[in-house]
């Protein structure tokens, strides 16, 4: 397990779809996920400060939920990696016994940030679908596949067409990102 943080939510300028950018703490190992707007907005809200809402939230409801049955949010994990889906768990402590409830990430997410709990990815998970960025004076730019096999550019040299096909979506999305806005992060 990897420790986590929300870096940011993003837009995809080319299809307007949102993805959470999670970073492992202390390196520059990036996880995208796409999740539905109804989900960032709900993550969002609860990072920015000083936003109120009147009346609780989806996952306000299951936080308190959580908390009225007795049981406590120990940390949320991205676990799994398959046919294009991410699977979370959800870690409760219920009366000294642990349970794991499956979740989608969007919002084992976002009641982590309601909860104030860790957030992990597994290392397959990380070694399937993590990023890592260089930084420049002007930005920033991917500098190797997390599955050792150094230039991402050499990889897709081997990549099959359908395999490019399957991820042109995901490249177009990252090769618009504004990524200084990486540097703005809440503190």
């Amino acid at each position: 397990m990897i420790e986590m943080t929300i870096e940011s939510i993003r837009v995809s300028l080319v299809n307007y779809q949102r993805v959470v950018m999670l970073k492992e703490k202390n390196t520059l190992r990036y996880l995208p996920i796409w999740i539905g707007s109804a989900e960032a907005q709900a993550i969002a809200i609860r990072l920015q400060e000083g936003i109120q809402v009147q009346r609780p939230m989806t996952h306000d409801l299951l936080a308190t939920t959580i908390e009225v049955l007795g049981a406590k949010v120990e940390h949320v994990i991205v676990n799994d990696l398959k046919n294009d889906t991410f699977y979370a768990k959800i870690l409760l402590n219920f009366g000294g016994n642990q349970l794991e409830i499956d979740s989608r990430p969007s919002d084992a997410l976002a009641l982590a940030v309601r909860v104030d709990v860790p957030i992990y990815a597994d290392e397959s998970v990380l070694d399937k679908a993590g990023i890592v960025l260089e930084r420049e004076s002007e930005g920033a730019e991917v500098i190797e596949n997390l599955d050792g096999t150094g230039d991402i550019t050499e990889k897709r040299k081997k990549a099959s067409e359908d395999e490019i096909n399957k991820m042109s979506a995901f490249r177009d999305f990252i090769d618009n990102l504004d990524l200084e806005d990486f540097d703005k992060r809440k503190s």
